[in-house]
């Protein structure tokens, strides 16, 4: 089974022969649109937390998402163009694979239930793609099922990989890419799903017109994990959890450091990858009995190892296991 498996190219080497690949296209006047993420966070704002959230959301994704992660903040995702119903993308592995993810429409009898119970939560273009709006617009909106984002029943995948898996590491990125575009062009997930975004406006819908109370947070990321039954993780915090890290450097140092180690020794996260490290591989039921945590919180922990390159995926569903990886990787 690892004879068949591709040789590994260094990341600085897809990026070099990526590059040359997007600039030929690009004299042949294909508009190249390459995904870029600063950082270890994918995703910032409302609308492409809310994407990654729906995503991760769904078992059918949980053991499989986690392997595109680091493929997108890597720059592998070269060209992503989104129109309605369609996403296409080339991504950056052994070799540049085209991915084609095709998106179902929203019902039109969906829609309209959805904007019947929208009508007089929005005041303007500007406040939908910005997302401020009240938490009752948020949760219909983000409704699984008949809401506005795509369930698995809505997607289809394809990819020109060799990967047997529907659902490969190449589809993982470009999803993940889907968050990241959604960060500055909102719109995009309207023209994915084949609806106007106007006709949600309040003067569209019933002639009410009740704007959002004054400091009402929408999408935040406690409102999404509550909303998706996730915990949210890195992948789609936003970045200005950040910068509050440093402020209390500002306090004596002596005092602050001593503080950390022992916080570290207690973190589940290091628990959970030395346990990995001393037993080779981990099922759920190990996990939590090495973490102390319970089934839902120690998931988004197992999968950033995943994304950490710490482990891989073995088996789905009840027969998941945790391996941990040696240094040679499948490109």
């Amino acid at each position: 089974m690892f004879d068949e498996w591709a040789p590994y190219v260094p990341v600085a080497e897809r990026r070099r022969k990526a590059a040359g690949a997007m600039a030929r296209l690009a004299k042949k006047g294909q508009t190249i649109s390459p995904v870029v993420v600063q950082g270890s966070t994918i995703a910032t704002t409302a609308w492409g937390k809310a994407w990654c959230a729906n995503m991760e959301s769904y078992s059918d994704y949980a053991n499989r998402l986690p392997r595109g992660r680091t493929y997108v903040r890597n720059g592998s995702v070269v060209d992503l163009q989104i129109t309605p119903g369609t996403v296409a993308a080339k991504v950056s592995g052994s070799s540049i694979y085209c991915t084609t993810i095709t998106v179902k429409p929203v019902p039109k009898e969906n829609w309209q239930q959805i904007c019947a119970a929208c009508a007089g939560g929005i005041d303007s273009l500007v406040e939908l793609l910005q997302g401020r709006f009240s938490r009752s617009v948020m949760d219909r909106l983000c409704r699984q099922g008949d809401g506005l984002f795509p369930a698995p029943k809505d997607i289809r995948f394809d990819c020109s990989c060799p990967d047997s898996a529907t659902l490969c590491k190449h589809v993982a990125a470009v999803l993940y890419g889907v968050g990241a575009r959604l960060d500055s062009q909102p719109e995009l997930l309207f023209t994915l799903r084949q609806v106007d975004p106007a006709e949600l406006l309040s003067k569209a819908g019933s002639g009410v017109v009740t704007a959002p109370a004054a400091g009402e947070r929408t999408l935040a990321d406690d409102d999404l994990g509550a909303l998706f039954g996730l915990e949210m993780d890195g992948s789609t915090a936003t970045a200005s959890a950040a910068p509050m890290q440093p402020r209390p450097a500002a306090r004596p140092g002596r005092a602050a450091r001593p503080a950390a180690k022992p916080t570290r020794a207690r973190d589940p996260a290091s628990r959970l990858l030395a346990a990995l490290r001393q037993a080779g591989s981990l099922d759920n039921a190990a996990a939590r009995a090495a973490t102390g945590l319970d089934a839902e919180a120690v998931r988004p922990l197992l999968r950033q190892l995943v994304a950490d390159g710490h482990a891989r995926v073995q088996g789905q569903r009840r027969g998941t296991r945790y391996v941990a990886v040696g240094n040679k990787r499948r490109a």
